[in-house]
């Protein structure tokens, strides 16, 4: 296309192979059709503070997610959701082929969970959190469950759980009798929430989405 006079950046037809463009600033045609904006894939974790929505909009005006991205260029969702009132790790992208995978159920990503509930779980309870407790939803089950640290009225309990079906920690703890007082999501895959400020995001680097994509063709 270069070399038969078909491009044009800027007004001038370029016939120079190799010539360099910029797509978000530079004026590009083809065949005198200017390209639609470029816009990469990106993804970027966010360490939501509770009193957020994980949507977009909200139509009773709530705050959303996107009310703490409002620096972020680009438009992104949420990949699932975290409660109103819970806090944490949460991934956004405008890769959708990303965010069904992440979001199936089918491919078992793993969510880790720190949890303030009330009470201290025995072990027979968490034995049967791991077997799997019966929810309106269908039955579900924890990957691992361990308790961080006691008090007299409450504990804090580290789980791992591969589902993002509505609310599911808060709805296992109370089949145990133990409700949840906080809830704070750590890690989604490989991805960890580390000691990024509360309310701050950043976008994930190379590594981070190479190990996304490896943890993905594993489990396709």
């Amino acid at each position: 296309m270069v070399i038969e006079g078909r491009v044009m950046v800027n007004g001038e037809i370029i016939d120079t192979l190799g010539f360099k463009a910029d797509p978000l600033k530079d004026h590009i045609k083809v065949d005198g059709k200017r390209l639609t904006r470029f816009e990469p894939k990106v993804t970027l974790l966010l360490n939501k503070p509770k009193g957020y929505l994980s949507t977009v909009e909200d139509p009773q005006d709530r705050p959303t997610v996107m009310d703490l991205l409002r620096k972020v260029g680009w438009r992104v969702y949420p990949v699932g959701r975290l409660d109103f009132d819970a806090e944490g790790l949460l991934l956004l992208t405008n890769d959708g082929d990303l965010t069904h995978i992440l979001s199936h159920p089918r491919f078992s990503i793993p969510r880790t969970y720190l949890v303030k509930v009330g009470g201290v779980p025995d072990e027979k309870k968490l034995t049967r959190l791991k077997k799997g407790v019966a929810l309106e939803d269908g039955k579900a089950r924890v990957v691992s469950s361990y308790i961080l640290r006691q008090g007299e009225k409450n504990s804090w309990v580290r789980v791992v759980v591969t589902e993002g079906r509505n609310r599911l920690v808060k709805r296992m703890f109370a089949a145990i009798g133990h409700p949840v007082l906080k809830l704070k999501r750590v890690e989604f895959g490989p991805i960890q929430l580390g000691n990024l400020p509360i309310g701050q995001f950043r976008y994930l680097t190379p590594a981070e989405v190479e190990n996304l994509k490896k943890l993905i063709a594993h489990r396709k």
